[in-house]
């Protein structure tokens, strides 16, 4: 049977691996109360095991990517799919914060292929014109696996115990990993593509024929360092909201993990909308006469003004007032991530795409470990909100690093004409 629009359906289908894969990553945020309770962790131990995922995620992404260009997709995501899922579930045999470390390092060698891998597809089977639309669609997993995260995490936990909800969370993404492999092909092979889409699909390729890319030539690239920067400094701000909210709503705003699990998703809610929102931006302002590169710097620099928010979460008189900044700050980051890896599949190679955004995400995730390593020493001294100020000078830096150096950010392909229809 042929499917009308199929590339939406591929989209559709990299949504829901990010949800299981954040739903996973999450449940750890979510439980940090209960386990600092039931495992004698304290602050700075369990920054480690955040760190010990990040370090690992870092040091996974080019690598995944490059496996995911070399093997495909098909195999490679379903294979990373099926060792997260595994790597999650040991969660529930940790006995101190250094098994659970152990465990959370293993997820992040196993989580690192999700977004170079959506990243990789949505290059394959998406025009320049769209392709911050559909990664605004397949990110948003990325913020409805946050947001579903705190109740159903704290439901397992309430009606069963803290492990049993790593397992449950852990079992999505087996379904996941098996429907992938059933279902996804790329566009030249898939059996359920129209002829029309087909073609469509390979007008917008480059018209030379793909090279292999060695690392060392994504990293010499000016254009590289002009996305890799701003990631840095916009990753913090993300890898606080799903590993430290539920820790500062219990430890500075008394909330028990009831009242985390009513209002910690709302964040994440917002940063769907941004991430939404943020994709249908520049073909938005693409309509109007702006080029695909400005109008994905545009959405970009929005988001880091309105990143201001979170920054003043310092001066929120309740908890509720913080949470609706925090709600500010997931809208506005998911707007700038979205439109960073967008960035990415715009100015490299289909072929180069997954390894080339696996080391622009270890860039990012690079300042997120140092971040969630600083907050691990200083919030029990200094408290949450100087650090929670920092992030949104981040982001602004990170803006004008694109600005000044938009220049360096030259298309593979021929000039992108102005859009006409956004599907």
């Amino acid at each position: 049977m042929r499917l009308r629009n199929l590339r939406w359906w591929i989209v559709a289908l990299i949504c829901a691996g990010t949800v299981a894969n954040y739903l996973a990553r999450n449940s750890l945020g979510v439980l940090a109360p209960e386990l600092k309770l039931a495992l004698h962790i304290d602050t700075k131990q369990y920054s480690y095991v955040v760190g010990a995922f990040q370090l690992a995620y870092t040091v996974m992404q080019p690598v995944a990517g490059a496996l995911v260009d070399r093997f495909g997709l098909r195999a490679g995501f379903a294979m990373f799919g099926l060792a997260w899922s595994l790597a999650n579930m040991l969660h529930a045999l940790a006995a101190g914060w250094l098994g659970l470390a152990l465990f959370r390092g293993l997820l992040g060698l196993a989580e690192a292929a999700a977004i170079p891998s959506g990243i990789k597809a949505v290059a394959e089977w998406f025009p320049a014109r769209e392709r911050s639309v559909a990664v605004g669609w397949f990110n948003a997993g990325t913020s409805l696996g946050a947001l579903i995260a705190p109740p159903v995490v704290a439901a397992v936990t309430i009606w069963l115990d803290w492990r049993w909800a790593f397992v449950v969370t852990g079992a999505v993404g087996l379904v996941w990993a098996a429907a992938w492999y059933a279902f996804y092909r790329t566009p030249e092979t898939h059996p359920a593509i129209t002829n029309e889409e087909r073609a469509m699909i390979a007008a917008d390729r480059p018209a030379h024929a793909p090279r292999r890319t060695r690392p060392r030539d994504i990293l010499g690239t000016s254009r590289f360092w002009v996305i890799a920067v701003p990631r840095f400094l916009a990753e913090p701000a993300w890898q606080t909201f799903s590993f430290w909210i539920p820790l500062y709503l219990a430890t500075e705003r008394g909330m028990d993990l009831k009242q985390i699990a009513l209002f910690a998703w709302l964040p994440f809610l917002g940063a769907d909308m941004g991430g939404i929102l943020g994709g249908y931006l520049s073909p938005w302002l693409m309509r109007r006469g702006w080029a695909l590169v400005p109008s994905r710097v545009a959405g970009i620099v929005l988001g880091a003004v309105l990143m201001i928010a979170p920054g003043c979460i310092g001066f929120a008189a309740s908890p509720y007032t913080a949470i609706g900044l925090f709600c500010v700050g997931g809208f506005a980051h998911q707007m700038i991530s979205g439109l960073i890896n967008t960035l990415s599949a715009d100015v490299f190679e289909p072929g180069e795409v997954g390894t080339a955004n696996g080391f622009i995400g270890q860039a990012g995730w690079i300042g997120g470990l140092l971040f969630s390593l600083l907050i691990g020493q200083l919030a029990d001294r200094f408290g949450y909100a100087p650090l929670f100020g920092l992030l949104g000078v981040f982001d602004l830096i990170g803006a004008a690093v694109l600005v000044v150096f938009i220049g360096r950010l030259t298309l593979p392909t021929a000039p992108i004409p102005v859009l006409e229809s956004s599907r």
